[in-house]
Formats: C-alpha cells, structure tokens, sequence
C-alpha cells in the first residue's frame, strides 16, 4: 500500500521511498521554469581548455552563475559542441560534471552532495553522494537528488545509484527529513 502525506505549508510531498520537493507551494518551486538557455558564467583559479576533446575543465574555487541559480563546486568539466553560425562563438553547452563539495543555490533553495551532473539539453540537475536539500528551516537528506528545472519538482532517494568514488549512500540508505509545522492557535 502506497501511502502519501501532503504538506501543504512547505511545499513538500512524501511518498514510500523517495521524498519530492516542489509540490505543493509556489514557494518550493524556486528552481521551476529554469533558463538553460541564459549565458553560463563562471570564475575559477585554473581553466584547461582541451579543444580536441570539446571540454573545459575549471578547477579551484568554481563558481558557475546562470539566470540567478548559482553552483559551486572544486571542480567541473564542461561538455560542449561547436555549432556554427549560432551565438557565443558558435559553442554551445551541453553538460556541466561537477565534484567536490558541489552547492547549487537559487532563492531560499539549496542543494548540496558530493558529485553533480547538470544537463542542460534535459535541464535537469542529479546530484550524488550525502545529499541535503534545504529550504528556510525544512531539510531532507539522503544519497541522490534529481532537480527538474522544467517542473520545479525535486526528488529525493535514500541510496546514490553507481557507487563510484564520492557517491555514497546516506548512512541509513532512507531519505530523512524535518519540515517545519505553522504554529496554530489552540
């Protein structure tokens, strides 16, 4: 029997195996019609570009900004493809990797794990690895977090799928969480 728990005051929707974040209030839905499309801008203390490879790969202290969403991690590559006679030189991105202490912000929203894969032809955002999604006082953990930049919809799983280095289960292999509760009169 499935059972599922709306909560109404943060947005957030419980379900048997996998918490989802972004249903139920306007408020949860910060990262909801993303701009994939925006200019990516990004500081580093080091940039390697290998051309013949179609990647750059930045590293130390990088901040990578798109249309108020923000990411930081140690490090990332970035996956691209010339496309001539488009806009920007005609390269155009296709994926963003991410490792180290990954930080994804937007609004009062923020995502944290170990690793990130950002696609942004799918404009979605996985993240790996001793996952905590925040917002105001709510929090739920767990090892893999899918954000859907179309939708809004953030889904949280117990267990990080492939098991490589820096991915890791959370300690129970369940998703946990605290939401806060409106006060009511008695």
């Amino acid at each position: 029997m499935k059972r599922t728990l709306i909560l109404l005051s943060t947005g957030f929707l419980a379900t048997a195996g996998a918490i989802v974040a972004g249903t139920g209030g306007l408020s949860a839905q910060v990262f909801r019609n993303h701009d994939s499309n925006a200019p990516v801008n990004f500081t580093a203390d080091r940039i390697e570009v290998q051309d013949r490879a179609d990647r750059v790969v930045v590293s130390g202290n990088v901040v990578v900004t798109q249309a108020g969403m923000t990411l930081n991690a140690a490090r990332m590559t970035v996956a691209y493809r010339n496309q001539p006679g488009t806009g920007a030189g005609g390269i155009e991105i296709d994926r963003i990797d991410a490792s180290g202490n990954v930080v994804v912000t937007k609004g009062d929203q923020t995502a944290r794990g170990n690793v990130a894969i950002y696609d942004l032809n799918a404009k979605l955002i996985t993240m790996l690895g001793n996952v905590a999604l925040t917002q105001g006082a709510n929090r739920l953990t767990g090892g893999r977090l899918v954000m859907d930049l179309n939708s809004g919809r953030s889904t949280v799983d117990g267990r990080s799928s492939g098991g490589g280095a820096g991915t890791s289960t959370s300690p129970s292999g369940r998703v946990s969480g605290t939401f806060t509760v409106p006060q009511r009169q008695n």
